[in-house]
């Protein structure tokens, strides 16, 4: 009997993998987000190694490190397989490969590859994986030149934080000039137009106008009651914003001032369906659309916040601005994004807009779920919905390699 149990109990431990993390930044196990991107992987995923082999007596185990960071992704997706190739042993494939140091890791899924060099973590791995699975390489437009906030900026208002996660995530960024181009290239995923701060002139306004006529794809950052010259794009889309913005003085028990708000409450869409993160927002403004037979757009709305603020309202005083007037005010909570789509040629066409740019800028991207929320616009965008999850984080406790 004894001997029996044993067996049963060698044989429950192969067949069954039970783990308690006591780690401060779950070192031993894949956050949510990683989970949720092997899930949606199909196929398998091959990870060539080239590794001098490991030497104890120098406390050389780079390998066995190796593997067992690997073994967090096979319990979760069984056909990731590892294997080794010394490069000492193999010159000339290390040449015809392009492997250029030691340690260095090709992945290999659905036919194309990617290099990681060590040391690397979880989000560092994923990120590859993300960008192994898009199907979509077409690059994200941005709109330049009348203020807005930069996708490759470095001030605080700026987006090139954002940005620069977007490319971890594959993402390829193309500079149009209107000015100087007869359309805006249809080439790309989608365009960006993040607040501009002075008028978009007419031809411009008219080609952007033009590409979402004939399908195009948008992301429309609003940080004021005023579209800029963008009007006849508004209106076609059925646009409309409010002169008032955002206040919620229960923002006060965060630390935060009254016109900083916060989003709990997300609608059923793609982009937000299953989110459960706190995003920030700042000056944030009513978004509303709607949808008509001529232009056969769906609306939907995605973002409430100050369920206990209000909307001020631009018509009474300023110095009451802070106080509740249900005359002039709107009682939250406050819808201030929209996503719109609907059937055009094969693939259709998506457009987002949220009455807040400031929530992606380098000073609020960190705050909760922003960057989250703003990566699933972005796949939403991009036709990728496969891709739409939780975002793996970064480890507070990650290691420091002493040469």
């Amino acid at each position: 009997m004894f001997v029996a149990l044993i067996f049963l109990i060698g044989v429950a431990s192969n067949q069954f993998v039970f783990i308690k993390d006591m780690t401060q930044a779950s070192r031993s196990v894949l956050t949510k987000g990683s989970i949720e991107i092997l899930k949606k992987m199909s196929g398998p995923v091959n990870l060539t190694v080239f590794a001098t082999s490991d030497d104890a007596n120098r406390g050389d185990n780079f390998r066995k490190g190796l593997l067992d960071f690997v073994a967090k992704y096979q319990r979760e997706k069984k056909d990731i397989s590892v294997s080794f190739i010394n490069p000492t042993l193999e010159p000339k494939l290390v040449q015809e490969l392009g492997i250029r140091s030691d340690g260095e890791v090709i992945v290999e899924y659905n036919k194309r590859t990617e290099h990681i060099t060590p040391p690397f973590a979880e989000q560092e791995l994923t990120n590859l994986l993300v960008r192994l699975s898009r199907t979509n390489n077409k690059p994200i437009m941005y709109l330049d030149g009348h203020g807005e906030k930069n996708l490759l900026g470095l001030k605080n208002h700026d987006l090139g934080a954002f940005g620069e996660q977007l490319e971890k995530k594959g993402f390829k960024f193309s500079n149009p000039d209107l000015t100087a181009i007869n359309e805006v290239p249809k080439e790309g995923a989608m365009l960006v137009i993040a607040s501009p701060q002075v008028p978009v002139t007419k031809p411009e306004a008219q080609k952007i106008l033009n590409y979402v006529e004939n399908g195009g794809n948008i992301l429309w950052l609003l940080d004021e009651n005023n579209f800029q010259g963008l009007d006849a794009l508004a209106q076609y889309l059925g646009l409309q914003i409010s002169d008032g913005e955002v206040v919620d003085k229960s923002s006060l028990s965060f630390g935060s001032s009254e016109d900083i708000s916060y989003a709990l409450i997300y609608g059923d869409h793609p982009v937000t369906r299953n989110f459960m993160l706190r995003t920030q927002y700042t000056d944030a403004y009513q978004i509303r659309a709607r949808g008509t037979y001529e232009n056969g757009w769906e609306v939907s709305n995605l973002i409430e916040v100050a369920p206990n603020g209000w909307l001020s309202s631009n018509k009474k005083p300023l110095n009451d601005k802070l106080v509740f007037n249900p005359e002039f005010d709107q009682k939250g909570p406050i819808n201030i994004a929209v996503a719109l789509n609907r059937n055009f040629g094969e693939k259709g066409q998506r457009v987002l807009v949220v009455g807040n740019a400031s929530f992606l800028s380098n000073y609020f991207i960190t705050s909760g779920g922003n960057l989250d929320l703003g990566i699933n616009m972005v796949n939403w965008l991009a036709g990728d919905d496969q891709l739409i999850t939780i975002q793996p984080m970064p480890l507070k406790d990650v290691n420091v390699t002493i040469p």
